[in-house]
């Protein structure tokens, strides 16, 4: 049975995790690969089970495209062995991240399918394991996606409480209970229940690569994320084979002001992508690599490093051809140059933006879209533009009508919300009607607080409740200002216009 350990034994199974890629590169010549340790017993040949073994450890780093031709692999080793096609199943589910597309579901039904006409060969515990992806895959033209989350949450679950000695079922079991927590649920009820799942494994498989991934994503909150920091920098030497391995420390780093690790995260990770893409799109760009700039270029902006900021935008802007339309791919290239703008107060210069790279569907992405158009709105607002913020605030107000949540996915039209409220109570301000510029800034801080930020994403463009200390402080109301800031400081720390504008305000107070 697994049981939870202590502080002491967390810190001490991650200190035992062996040096990774970067140390055997200096010691010459090209590292092997590392992407952790995975042992999860299947019923196939020895050949097919090390390529099991590899294919799950991808898998637990979210390279699923990578996971899927490995599990291909496996099938090319022994047709026969059926837990292959859950493998490529929970490929074509990203629980974390977003659901499926059309042709993600219907690549992982045919794998379900696959794996159902196996099961005969099969153990019971692999036909449970079947089980699971069938519960999200079976009826999924019919049946909304939360459902089905939840669905895949319960049959892991079983397979949890029926094998409690699997490690693999707990590890799953952790990322599913990730995958329903509600966003509005400040208990944190699943991802506590999940990092405790981890925690009691941990000691037990410290070289895991599931572990430490999912125990950062469990306190990847404002009020959880020092949990995490042991994990955080043990996953990438765990891993470092893999580019999402080298990015994730770096939601931790952001969570709390370590801007130094994050930057040196997001460098290596974004430079292994970009050697991944090399070999697979030369002269293109893999969406690891994008995702691991945006949080590149949060880092150095919080730094006041507005030279290498820069070169990170204009990285960005020429980054036209990627491996994967995905949404990470959307929300960098709207935030990166929306945070360039935004957080050096350059509001002619967020005013003038525009939607770049018009070869990208931006028809699937209109919430990212809609950060381009609240930069303009905020920037248009604040520099005396009036009848452009007032376009650009039409512009979110109609994406926001448009937006059409899915049960049990993420809620970007309630983010898109915050924009324009944010938005509008700028355009208030310029339009000297303060009571009512605050109750809006109020208002989206307010929304904002009760709901939590998309587990992909560094934080918001620009937290509402940050720019509601700036209007109470423009107004001469510097005690409110500064309540504002303090909050907003704790969510989000060491955030350069936060502690400034906290600064300020404590300095028109005279000090106190």
């Amino acid at each position: 049975m697994l049981v939870k350990p202590s502080a002491l034994v967390f810190a001490a199974a991650l200190s035992a995790v062996p040096l990774g890629a970067d140390e055997a590169h200096r010691h010459g010549g090209a590292p092997p690969e590392r992407l952790g340790t995975v042992r999860f017993p299947v019923s196939c040949s020895p050949d097919a089970q090390t390529r099991f073994n590899r294919a799950t450890a991808l898998l637990h780093s979210f390279w699923y495209d990578e996971a899927a031709k490995a599990y291909a692999a496996v099938l090319e080793a022994d047709p026969d062995c059926g837990m292959a096609w859950w493998g490529v199943a929970m490929s074509r589910y990203h629980p974390i991240w977003a659901p499926p597309s059309p042709d993600e579901l219907a690549a992982g039904r045919a794998a379900v399918e696959k794996a159902k006409a196996a099961a005969p060969r099969m153990t019971e515990r692999e036909r449970a394991y079947v089980a699971t992806v069938a519960a999200f895959f079976d009826d999924s033209g019919t049946v909304d996606h939360g459902t089905r989350a939840h669905r895949f949450e319960r049959a892991l679950r079983s397979v949890f409480e029926r094998f409690p000695d699997d490690h693999e079922a707990a590890v799953f079991y952790a990322l599913a209970l990730n995958g329903t927590a509600p966003p509005t649920d400040k208990t944190y009820a699943n991802q506590r229940r999940a990092a405790e799942i981890l925690n009691a494994v941990l000691p037990l498989e410290p070289d895991h690569p599931g572990v430490a991934h999912l125990i950062i994503h469990s306190d990847d909150y404002p009020e959880l994320a020092s949990l995490a920091l042991p994990a955080a920098r043990a996953y990438a030497r765990i891993a470092p084979s893999a580019p999402h391995a080298l990015h994730m420390p770096s939601h931790i780093f952001t969570r709390l002001g370590l801007w130094d690790e994050s930057i040196a995260s997001n460098i290596a990770s974004a430079a292994a992508g970009k050697e991944y893409a090399e070999k697979t799109l030369p002269g293109g760009h893999d969406f690891d690599e994008l995702h691991a700039l945006d949080y590149l270029e949060y880092a150095y902006l919080q730094k006041g490093d507005y030279g290498k900021a820069k070169a990170v935008l204009d990285e960005v802007r020429t980054a036209d051809v990627v491996d994967e339309q995905s949404f990470h791919v959307a929300y960098t290239y709207a935030a990166v140059p929306a945070r360039y703008a935004l957080e050096r107060r350059d509001w002619a210069g967020a005013a003038s933006l525009r939607v770049e790279h018009p070869r990208f569907p931006w028809a699937r992405y209109r919430w990212a879209e809609a950060i381009t158009h609240f930069a303009r709105a905020t920037g248009a607002a604040r520099s005396g533009k009036l009848a452009e913020a007032k376009k650009s605030l039409a512009e979110l107000e109609k994406i926001h009508v448009g937006l059409r949540p899915q049960p049990g996915a993420y809620d970007w039209a309630g983010q898109v919300e915050i924009q324009r409220r944010a938005a509008a109570g700028w355009i208030a301000r310029a339009e000297k009607r303060d009571d009512e510029a605050v109750a809006l800034l109020r208002s989206a801080a307010d929304l904002e607080d009760s709901t939590d930020k998309h587990p992909v994403t560094p934080g918001p463009v620009l937290p509402a409740r940050e720019q509601l200390g700036d209007l109470l402080l423009e107004l001469s109301r510097p005690q409110e200002a500064l309540a504002a800031y303090e909050v907003s400081n704790r969510t989000a720390p060491n955030r350069r216009n936060g502690v400034a504008g906290a600064g300020r305000a404590r300095a028109a107070l005279g000090g106190h």
